[in-house]
């Protein structure tokens, strides 16, 4: 009987306190696209990247910004999803400290999409000039590799709007940067998430450890009750 105890103690070792929040959009690779071999190219753009064989996490800090009627979603940043498999599902989250309430949205497009879509195109143009005037580079990898060839990519948007309130006049008007992960995740066959494989199969070990210990159990609370002496009628 002394599993029991053990099994406890390894559950309980592998409970985590939640301390993050945690947002996703759920896509489909479309098909490969030509990346011309023009300048400047998507590499111009200076925009962070995410590829599932290269960089599937971006630790970055977001700027943000409280609702208003012109941007009721605050502030937009964009990103290149590169290398995809095409007809591969995937995931994209952004996880941020429960610390910081943020708003977020997130939204992927094609490429074509947001260069025939004049409000698409403003904000990654206004996103992109931002970068460059801060001196901001792209990703080594997006440069290496959006060669004029043919690949599965897609932008990704995100947009972040401050969710407090303080009595703190200097953050109502400048609320501090998020401190956030992006995270682009392959499906396993299309139906799990890659980062939840270990998962799967932990809870699959529990379950048949579980039934076997079941088993275990009531086998032995039978035989006590065979063993148990009978009472002697009088």
């Amino acid at each position: 009987m002394r599993v029991i105890p053990w099994l406890l103690c390894c559950i309980t070792s592998l409970l985590r306190t939640v301390n993050a929040n945690v947002e996703k959009t759920i896509f489909v690779a479309p098909s490969p696209v030509t990346i011309p071999d023009v300048h400047p190219g998507l590499d111009g753009l200076r925009l962070d990247t995410l590829s599932p064989s290269q960089k599937t996490v971006l630790e970055t800090q977001l700027p943000v910004k409280f609702p208003i009627d012109t941007a009721p979603r605050g502030v937009e940043s964009w990103y290149i999803l590169q290398g995809l498999g095409e007809g591969r599902r995937y995931e994209v989250r952004i996880c941020w400290p429960a610390t910081q309430p943020t708003d977020f949205w997130l939204e992927t497009y094609p490429i074509t999409e947001v260069f025939d879509t004049p409000d698409l195109i403003s904000s990654l143009a206004a996103y992109s000039e931002q970068r460059q005037e801060l001196g901001l580079e792209s990703t080594r990898y997006l440069r290496e590799n959006l060669a004029p060839n043919s690949q599965s990519l897609l932008f990704l948007r995100i947009q972040a709007a401050a969710s407090f309130y303080t009595t703190n006049r200097t953050l109502m008007e400048h609320p501090p940067a998020v401190d956030a992960d992006i995270i682009l995740d392959p499906y396993l066959l299309n139906i799990l998430p890659r980062s939840l494989g270990p998962t799967a199969i932990y809870i699959s070990a529990v379950a048949v450890g579980a039934w076997f210990l079941s088993g275990a159990i009531y086998r032995w609370l039978v035989q006590l009750a065979q063993e148990a002496p009978k009472p002697h009628a009088d």
